[in-house]
């Protein structure tokens, strides 16, 4: 924690001394404030996990685990409002956290927790399996999927759009905050030390931790992102490009490191679980908060996109129904999760239009193969959010055992 500290103060200091960079040394600096006060953050919310108990833990730790993403992510979209170019911005950091995190995330996760598994019993392990109780957070995210198609349909985000992805955020809290989740936290590293400390020491040091990381974060998202935007022209590079997978990678890291940890002790569910609420996190609060960023920033009341912005979009959706497609069983198969990491790697070798269009042709074909192949969990799938608990376990165990 201390290194992590040590690595953001050039940064904090630069930034209050108001001290300008060069594009490539302020993506340096300021990128690895980021990345080091996401490690904090994330060590302080696993902590936590200690004090608040229940599955509000779960959805809480994965909004605070990508909280560095959204304040580089919202920064674009408010500045957006004044300066309309940064719309494209705006747009890119949130597609590419999200592919990055269903195409590499899930992936990795799965590919190594069934390594582990396999090497443990000493036979091959084929397939990932969830908890039936994992169904519901399958379920909210299939729910605002389908939703986010309107936003490559209409070519925009408008106000409306945000204000009810945050509402059923809000009530996506609300169930999780309902849920039974007794099980002990298992934490790891820093958190662990933290989190075995008494309680007015641990809750001092968790409450300190959120609150330095989050200054740091605050003071260096903006610069950071300005300079993703102009070391694009310093370099050569293009800045959609740059800002849509360097800027998710910085901000994502920690969340990906600790849910490779749990894969890598054989906690391959929980690690997916995380993942599973980060991306329903991401496809309501994150894409929610945008259009009021923007209105914030003086724009109107839609953010609009252009064409690849919107392809980009229809890109991440289709990529997303794969994976819930595949998930409806709760379990997740090797070839699956080599399939989805495959065509996350082919996007950089067929980049442009046709290329966006083709492969979301392909994730959309194959999503509608699973879901005809998984029919039968369609429907307790996409009402699982809003039946009790216990009904919708008892639903899936029926359907296992068909």
């Amino acid at each position: 924690m201390l290194l992590c500290l040590l690595a953001a103060a050039p940064a904090v200091a630069l930034r209050l001394a108001g001290v300008e960079l060069s594009a490539p040394l302020g993506i340096v600096v300021f990128g690895l404030a980021v990345v080091a006060a996401s490690f904090v953050l994330a060590w302080a919310a696993e902590a936590a996990e200690v004090d608040i108990s229940g599955g509000l833990a779960i959805a809480l730790l994965a909004v605070i685990a990508v909280l560095p993403e959204y304040a580089v992510d919202l920064y674009f979209a408010h500045t957006a409002g004044s300066q309309p170019e940064y719309v494209a911005y705006a747009a890119a950091n949130m597609t590419g956290s999200n592919r990055l995190l269903l195409g590499l995330g899930w992936s990795s996760v799965v590919l190594i927790s069934l390594y582990v598994a396999s090497k443990r019993s000493g036979r091959t392990v084929k397939a990932l399996v969830l908890e039936s109780g994992y169904r519901r957070e399958l379920g909210f995210l299939a729910v605002a999927s389908v939703v986010a198609f309107i936003i490559p349909i209409t070519g925009e985000i408008h106000l409306v759009l945000g204000i009810a992805l945050l509402a059923f955020f809000a009530y996506y809290l609300w169930r999780a905050a309902a849920s039974e989740h007794d099980e002990e936290p298992d934490l790891i590293g820093p958190a662990k030390r933290i989190g075995g400390l008494a309680k007015v020491q641990r809750r001092t040091a968790v409450i300190s931790m959120f609150l330095v990381s989050a200054g740091v974060i605050l003071l260096s998202a903006e610069p950071f992102a300005d300079s993703l935007v102009e070391g694009g022209h310093a370099l050569g590079i293009d800045q959609f490009l740059l800002v849509q997978w360097l800027a998710p990678l910085a901000s994502e890291a920690p969340e990906f490191i600790v849910a490779i940890l749990f894969a890598w002790r054989g906690k391959g569910a929980a690690a997916l679980g995380l993942l599973i609420s980060a991306k329903v996190n991401q496809w309501t609060l994150l894409i929610g908060s945008l259009p009021i960023a923007y209105g914030l920033g003086g724009g109107p009341a839609a953010l609009q996109l252009d064409g690849r912005q919107v392809e980009e979009f229809l890109l991440t959706v289709t990529q997303t129904l794969l994976g819930i497609a595949v998930l409806l069983t709760l379990r997740f198969p090797r070839w699956a999760a080599w399939t989805l990491l495959g065509l996350f790697l082919v996007q950089f070798a067929i980049p442009g239009q046709t290329g966006r269009y083709i492969l979301s042709g392909i994730y959309l074909a194959l999503a509608i193969v699973a879901f005809i192949r998984n029919r039968q969990y369609v429907v307790a799938t996409i009402t699982s959010p809003f039946r009790r608990t216990a009904q919708v376990e008892e639903r899936t165990d029926e359907l296992v055992g068909v």
